[in-house]
């Protein structure tokens, strides 16, 4: 039985206008979101003061003015951010009980090495317990990412089926799955690879036990209005896009043409900001990409 303040997030994520911010840069790709904030390599020496460091950007960033659940539906953490704490309580319980804003856990290991024009998720060996751990804080949902490559309908199965098996596993649990099935924008077949994913995508969807709903996270298509249907499926709560290396302006200008997706930027809703700026500049640009994303999110 779901819980008060389960129904709650729901019925946010459900009929709120809004974004997701991506805040779950984890071990191989920290030390990058940390320069592009202006922390160098140099600022620290182990990987404890690397988390260290960027548990203070996202402190910032979860603590701004600007960064309220009035503009942003739900933020994705990893779970060294989930195991740290902002103001004395949880990261997930500050942005619920704070911010009003939905807390989502980053649970996948990375990717395997590419084959058949897919990266595959590693296995998840601890995912029982970061389940437990996440029912534990208030975490609504969680997020795991595959990768896409190619037009190769046996990969792009094999994610599929990945990614909907894991998915099954964490609405047992409770949790809302956001199945995150990235197709590469310098893909050279990224179109036909979109079609590909898409009937995959449905043909699973309907294995979705009742009452049940996953939350999909797809790259922005070539094709405007492209994931219609997956839209309108009845097991799907909400389609959220990734920005998936495109400048922020152009990502929003996608993400404009695609009436019923919603953002999950990562890098185009930090661009911009530094560790450098006073906290008016800071809160300026944060308030900045805040406003044109949720805008964009807005059609």
């Amino acid at each position: 039985m779901p819980s008060t303040t389960q129904r709650e997030m729901l019925a946010k994520v459900n009929s709120q206008t809004g974004f997701i911010a991506a805040l779950d840069q984890s071990g191989g790709s920290t030390p990058k979101a940390l320069a592009l904030y202006g922390v160098d390599a140099d600022k620290y020496s182990t990987d404890e003061e690397m988390f260290d460091q960027v548990h203070e950007m996202r402190t910032r960033i979860i603590t701004n003015n600007a960064f309220t659940g009035e503009r942003v539906l739900g933020a994705i953490l990893f779970e060294n951010t989930l195991d740290r704490e902002i103001e004395g309580r949880s990261t997930a319980h500050y942005l619920w009980q704070e911010k009003q804003i939905v807390p989502f856990l980053k649970v996948d290991k990375g990717l395997e090495d590419e084959a058949n024009g897919v990266q595959l998720m590693k296995p998840i060996t601890n995912l029982d317990v970061l389940l437990a751990k996440a029912n534990t804080q208030d975490v609504f949902g969680t997020k795991m990412r595959s990768v896409i490559k190619l037009a190769n309908q046996t990969g792009i199965d094999a994610i599929v089926a990945q990614q909907f098996a894991v998915g099954q596993q964490i609405l047992d649990a409770g949790l809302v799955p956001i199945i995150e099935p990235e197709i590469d924008i310098h893909s050279p077949e990224k179109a036909l690879a979109e079609a590909q994913l898409q009937a995959a995508i449905l043909r699973q969807l309907d294995t979705i036990p009742e009452g049940q709903q996953v939350m999909l996270k797809l790259t922005l298509p070539e094709e405007n209005g492209f994931y219609a249907p997956c839209i309108a499926h009845p097991k799907v709560l909400k389609v959220v896009a990734l920005s998936g290396g495109y400048s922020r302006d152009e990502a929003n200008e996608r993400l404009t043409a695609n009436a019923g997706m919603i953002a999950s930027f990562s890098r185009a809703l930090t661009q911009g900001v530094s560790a450098q700026q006073s906290e008016v500049e800071f809160t300026a640009m944060l308030d900045e990409a805040i406003a044109g994303i949720y805008a964009a999110s807005n059609t």
